[in-house]
């Protein structure tokens, strides 16, 4: 079902995943990361970012040209003894580029899918973002199977290049 919104449970989905927004990779070191990723692989670095809430001391990379551009964020904790522990698993996370983002989470929320505690906030991007818990739990059973999911809201040249053309 190819556009279709149907999710094979009979229950109408409000809202697309349009693609990749971002990956996020974790070390201990980010300058071992830089070294890879930018001097290596010549990624461009386009920001930083630290938070010390998500316990974060991020780069920000971009492969890509926009509307299309994907992410890449080089992230170490800011403190390896504090907890989100960023840089386990290295794949940290994967983002999503969603059209609607406020229904796509009360929607899943209803499916029973469990979210990270901090609901929907402003990223380090300056996107609406919410993340998808690694693991479900007996209240909501459905998670993201070991991988933290980021549901970013798409900004306008996003959606407007996913838009219907007709």
């Amino acid at each position: 079902m190819t556009g279709s919104a149907a999710t094979g449970e009979g229950t109408a989905r409000p809202f697309r995943v349009l693609g990749v927004q971002q990956i996020a990779v974790g070390g201990a070191d980010k300058r071992r990361l830089r070294a890879l990723w930018c001097e290596l692989l010549g990624v461009p670095a386009t920001g930083t970012y630290q938070s010390a809430r998500d316990n974060v001391d991020e780069d920000i990379l971009t492969a890509g040209v926009a509307p299309h551009a994907v992410e890449i964020d080089l992230m170490q904790p800011l403190d390896p003894t504090k907890r989100p522990r960023v840089d386990e698993p290295a794949l940290n996370h994967v983002g999503l580029w969603v059209d609607d983002l406020p229904a796509a989470v009360a929607w899943l929320a209803a499916q029973g899918v469990r979210f990270t505690p901090g609901g929907i906030r402003r990223g380090a991007a300056g996107h609406d973002i919410c993340f998808i818990h690694p693991k479900g739990s007996e209240d909501a059973p459905r998670g993201g199977e070991g991988v933290l999911i980021e549901l970013v809201q798409a900004p306008a040249d996003v959606l407007a290049a996913h838009a219907p053309r007709g």
